[in-house]
């Protein structure tokens, strides 16, 4: 059986979308505080004796947080096209923090969005 470590960091970022078509208040713009917990397996420890850095892994969520702190989102790609729901920027936020950081022993596996302290969305590609 090979090793694998599940190393997990939170970061956040605030701003504010327009959903739309959907039937309610938050058809209207508003803001959210978001927490982001950013997931990822090691396979593989390195002379440090670390799977990777939180450092880089905060770093990596956190570059791609401040592209969307402090802003209004539907007015950012890719959110021009598609809602920005939790779900979609959830899915965005995955694939472009996996574009930094993924290799052969380091797989991105999670991304937990909070839009409320109640109410969160996972997203995964690990059953692909």
């Amino acid at each position: 059986m090979s090793a694998s470590y599940l190393l997990k960091v939170v970061t956040e970022f605030a701003s504010a979308h327009t959903l739309r078509d959907y039937p309610g208040a938050c058809s209207r713009m508003h803001g959210h505080n978001w927490k982001v917990e950013l997931e990822v397996a090691a396979t593989a420890l390195d002379d440090v004796g670390m799977g990777i850095d939180f450092k880089q892994m905060k770093t990596a969520a956190n570059e791609v947080g401040d592209r969307l702190d402090h802003r209004y989102l539907n007015d950012l790609e890719p959110f021009t096209e598609i809602n920005p729901t939790a779900e979609n920027i959830a899915a965005y936020m995955y694939r472009e923090i996996a574009a930094k950081l993924n290799s052969d022993t380091i797989r991105v596996t999670a991304l937990t969005l909070w839009e409320t302290d109640r109410a969160c969305v996972r997203y995964s590609e690990e059953n692909k």
